[in-house]
């Protein structure tokens, strides 16, 4: 039997006594029978010699070694199901009757590296879900680390506050929404790894930029690139995550990275405020208010994300895999090609291939017809064949421009036309906004309400970070206790198969945001205690959670190969959303004051949760009326 090769190794090369034996398995053969000549040894026509005998001539490929290097090479479809054809160890030259050794036979490639990551030990995935947290984690302490220190930068460039928010948040915002539609097709080509380390350099040289801002425009182009290098670790996350898990064991892993975009919220304005504190005046007696020098105490906000940055980007070149299967499945092609390249060159020609593996028809890929490709039927002996492989998205696959075109085009068209995507964008970019809010609001409330300074007032994200852990851990073990507490009968009469169960906690736990809101907006006044106010902004975290968590599960298993698009589109949205709260939230809760101004975000709240009820009763039906839904049923 012809042994495939594996991810370790083993040998591809094969006696002229291995010709009779079977090889492949004809569930994982797909072929692409195109030629590299005009015509090839599988399309021609078996001759009849019309005699009294009807002889048929047979002009199948050669099943001798010396005739091996006159076949024209064919071209076949590789996945990381096929299982490899045993190389030839019968060298000859060409033209040349001999069948002995001329040269030692190149050894050949380790395949290791450009496995399926789906098949990965757990503990390299492990790694690089928790390199891929501690990034997202980073990146959304730097979204709420400028709030703390905003008061100091605007007295520095002698700016308002709210004009201080717009650079540092609403920029931060813009970039984090636009870059991944330009940043997405090149790791669709190029793969996740160099996106990743060259997006972390761009993150850590405009913090260091941001640190030495010596004016507002510096500070407002350097926080639009640092929102646009840090979008790669929360939008293409979600993507790495699906590299490597299935839609089954994918929950916990998106928990996790849900869970950590909560921490790190919370964390930036809570260690910031510290810093800002510590490090400024009224507690060092010796800060200037208006001090632009490079040494200005508040300019520690980002010296340390820069370090803490630049340490991230050393474990990601040094740890981090590439994790896309279809740019390592085209390594693995060009590996192998490489590997038939250098065997010929030494005068090994051909692979052992079943005789009944031929493809039924190829039409170029420049014609508008199909191409028809048939499974091999393993029947007969094994013949030489020349063969080089081609990995599908290879061929369809087009000029980088046009994908960005898609990337940018797509998303705005699933946003308006697919009723999923658009409820879901307004669900989870109001809940994006209220969590954006909340940098603000909450140092408003706990320094008038309380009497706080920034820096106990910063303590109040701890109530944050609770939450999110809190959440977190629910998100994790939400599928072991529907399991344990609810019957299988009565899983299979709500279709818990269907895309629509990812909705059933998120029905019951997105009710926290509303809860959450209404509780610290009624809550937040000097005759309650601080406890109070803090419980609700832990409700409102655990329902940003859900929410959060809810919108990429959903998307992802309704779309499919649509669905970064369709994430693409909620992420827009949300960070747009975040990006203008924070200047609305001063005039908000000013004019109308803590409790109807929460109480009116709460009300909002408590509409939008009828999104994900709507959907668990009607989702079938929606997407039944969705094209881009019916499409993928039809492929």
């Amino acid at each position: 039997m012809v042994s495939p090769l594996t991810s370790g190794g083993p040998s591809l090369y094969a006696s002229a006594e291995q010709t009779d034996e079977k090889v492949y398995d004809d569930r994982e053969m797909t072929i692409n029978g195109r030629e590299s000549g005009s015509e090839t040894a599988t399309d021609m026509q078996i001759e009849k010699e019309e005699d009294d005998d009807d002889v048929i001539m047979d002009t199948r490929p050669p099943n001798s070694v010396k005739d091996a290097s006159a076949l024209e090479i064919e071209r076949w479809y590789l996945t990381f199901e096929t299982l490899l054809p045993t190389a030839n160890t019968m060298a000859v030259k060409a033209g040349s009757d001999s069948t002995s050794a001329t040269a030692a036979a190149p050894p050949p490639p380790d395949l290791s590296p450009y496995s399926d990551p789906h098949l990965w030990p757990e503990s390299t995935k492990n790694l690089l879900l928790a390199l891929s947290c501690i990034a997202t984690c980073l990146t959304a302490y730097s979204a709420g680390s400028f709030s703390p220190p905003a008061q100091r930068m605007a007295d520095t460039f002698h700016m308002t506050l709210t004009e201080m928010l717009a650079a540092g948040i609403t920029m931060f915002c813009i970039g984090f929404g636009l870059a991944p539609m330009l940043l997405a097709p090149l790791s669709e080509t190029n793969g996740r790894y160099p996106v990743f380390v060259v997006s972390g350099m761009v993150t850590v040289v405009f913090h260091i930029v941001c640190g030495a801002a010596p004016n507002y425009a510096a500070m407002l182009i350097a926080r639009l690139l640092v929102g646009a290098g840090n979008s790669v670790f929360s939008t293409m996350v979600g993507g790495v995550i699906a590299d490597m898990w299935h839609a089954a064991g994918r929950n916990t892993p998106m928990a996790l990275f849900s869970g950590f975009v909560m921490i790190g919220t919370g964390l930036g304005p809570l260690l910031c405020a510290t810093i800002t504190y510590r490090t400024t005046f009224p507690y060092n007696r010796h800060d200037r208010l208006d001090d632009d020098s490079l040494t200005a105490p508040w300019r520690w906000v980002f010296w340390h994300q820069a370090i803490s940055n630049c340490v991230l980007v050393i474990f990601l070149t040094l740890l981090f895999k590439e994790s896309r299967g279809s740019v390592l499945l085209s390594r693995r092609a060009a590996a192998l090609n490489r590997w038939y390249e250098s065997l010929e060159a030494a005068g090994y020609y051909g692979v052992w291939l079943p005789e009944g593996a031929n493809p039924d028809e190829y039409v170029p890929a420049n014609t508008t017809a199909e191409k028809k490709t048939a499974s091999a039927t393993i029947t007969g002996e094994s013949r030489l064949r020349r063969i080089r492989w081609l990995v599908k998205d290879d061929e369809s696959r087009t000029t980088i421009l046009h994908m960005v075109a898609v990337s940018v085009y797509r998303p705005f068209h699933m946003l308006f036309t697919e009723p999923v995507v658009f409820f879901f964008s307004l669900w989870v970019s109001f809940s994006w906004a209220v969590l954006y809010l909340q940098f603000g609001s909450i140092f408003l409330v706990f320094e008038r309400v309380y009497g706080w300074d920034v820096e106990k007032a910063g303590h109040a994200f701890v109530a944050l970070i609770i939450g999110a852990i809190l959440a977190t851990a629910l998100g994790i073990y939400q599928d072991r206790l529907i399991d344990r507490f609810v019957p299988a009968s009565l899983r299979a009469h709500l279709h818990f198969d269907a895309p629509e169960s990812r909705l059933y906690a998120a029905c019951i736990t997105s009710f926290l945001l509303p809860a959450g809101l209404f509780t610290f907006g009624f809550s937040a006044r000097s005759d309650v205690h601080w406890i109070f106010p803090m419980i609700g902004v832990a409700l409102a975290t655990g329902g940003i959670f859900s929410i959060y968590l809810a919108t990429f599960n959903y998307l992802a298993d309704v779309y499919h190969r649509f669905a970064s698009s369709a994430l693409a589109a909620q992420s827009f949205c949300r960070n747009m959303m975040g990006g203008v709260f924070p200047l609305i939230m001063r005039p908000l809760f000013l004019n109308l004051g803590i409790a109807r101004a929460s109480g009116l975000l709460g009300g909002i709240a408590i509409g939008l949760t009828l999104v994900p009820w709507v959907l668990t009763i009607f989702g079938d039906k929606i997407r039944r009326r969705s094209k881009f839904a019916m499409a993928l049923n039809e492929t």
